[in-house]
């Protein structure tokens, strides 16, 4: 769902990360300020000379994890809940953007001549701690800084990477450090892939070609270790990974969404996204799925289900306030959930804000009581009051 959100700021930071590989984190203070407009960047998008997304297409594993350069933009999108033996619990989020800035290469002899930029975000929520770490690195895909392979599976910018660790895709490796945090996980398959929306088809507004193939892995078990400061912990959980490439940019009036990955006690798994406008409306576009324990999924069109947004979170550094809570309601599957943040303060203070955090889940499915873990993304609430 996101890619849409993402390609047009790539571009624009780009003219940051190609003149010098940048990292950045909450606690530096010489960290850029995040004053970039999501919708003024994605109104300003010129997407001639690249592939779109227009019908259903074949998905072929493993190669569609690789990388998809006719496409303007393209990411890899990992979220997870991990919890030690004790129960000291963490959120983690891994992501790499690639963005092209022109559909061709130039004809330029340097070896550090590339078209593509990209941009990579790690965070860990802890939940004992209290605190929020959030980083951000920028980099540009030449000379080996960051780029993405198929066979053998590999994605990074410089050296925060998820990779295969021994086979073509899996199991598969994520890792990660800066400052005081630090993730090594080991992720096996679990289920199938999920192809989302139409047959991997997800529209996001009615203009035609503003679409993206998308697909999810929804429940990959995770182990490994997570690094704060000078202390290590050994995690057991579940990973989430979201894989999208398109050309496509928020349609008229569009500021933004909420996105919900919720894995369930009972097995089964929820994607939800509602997309809003400007005076805070959903957006007929807006879409999810609900899988099954064994991978067996259904598409959820708009009306089908309902988000509703609770109490408020004002944000210290951006001013903007986000829903704190929510009700989410799936009548044909007997979903009615209460999901509520881990931490408050989950919203990343980087080039660009947006609020990105694990969160936990309780309710009843169809009369029985379920609980769950999951993550939750919200854009677009710097740049509008409504809820």
């Amino acid at each position: 769902m996101r890619s849409s959100f993402y390609s047009p700021l790539l571009s624009l930071l780009s003219l940051v990360s190609l003149a010098l590989p940048i990292t950045a984190c909450r606690d530096s203070p010489s960290q850029p300020q995040a004053s970039l407009s999501v919708a003024g960047a994605l109104r300003a998008a010129d997407d001639r000379g690249y592939a779109r997304a227009v019908e259903p297409r074949e998905f072929s594993f493993p190669a569609d994890h690789g990388p998809h350069p006719d496409f303007r933009t393209e990411w890899w999108y990992y979220t997870g809940n991990l919890v030690t033996a004790e129960g000291r619990r963490f959120g983690f989020q891994l992501t790499f953007f690639r963005s092209a800035l022109a559909p061709q290469m130039p004809a330029r002899g340097s070896a550090w001549a590339t078209r593509q930029a990209w941009l990579a975000h790690f965070t860990v929520s802890d939940v004992k701690g209290e605190r929020f770490h959030s980083f951000e690195r920028w980099s540009r895909g030449a000379v080996g800084l960051a780029g993405v392979r198929a066979t053998p599976f590999r994605v990074w910018v410089q050296d925060w990477s998820a990779q295969a660790d021994g086979g073509a895709v899996f199991p598969m490796r994520l890792q990660a450090a800066q400052g005081d945090a630090a993730i090594d996980l080991k992720l096996d398959p679990g289920k199938p892939p999920v192809l989302q929306g139409e047959r991997g088809l997800s529209r996001k507004s009615s203009e035609p070609g503003n679409a993206s193939y998308y697909y999810s892995l929804t429940r990959m078990p995770a182990r490994g270790t997570v690094r704060l400061g000078r202390e290590s912990f050994t995690v057991t959980g579940a990973a989430w990974m979201d894989r999208e490439w398109s050309t496509s940019s928020l349609g008229a009036g569009q500021v933004g969404w909420d996105w919900f990955a919720l894995q369930l006690s009972d097995g089964t798994d929820l994607m939800l996204y509602q997309l809003r406008h400007t005076d805070g409306r959903p957006d007929p576009a807006s879409s999810g799925s609900f899988v099954e324990p064994d991978g067996t999924s259904r598409t959820l069109a708009f009306r089908s289900f309902s988000l509703e947004g609770f109490d408020a979170w004002q944000s210290p550094r951006s001013g903007a306030r986000y829903p704190a809570r929510w009700r989410v309601r799936v009548p044909s599957e007997g979903l009615d959930l209460t999901v509520t943040p881990v931490l408050a303060d989950q919203e990343l203070d980087v080039s660009f804000r947006y609020w990105e955090g694990a969160v936990a889940v309780e309710g009843t499915r169809r009369g029985s009581p379920v609980e769950g873990r999951g993550y939750v993304e919200l854009t677009g609430y710097t740049e509008s009051p409504h809820l």
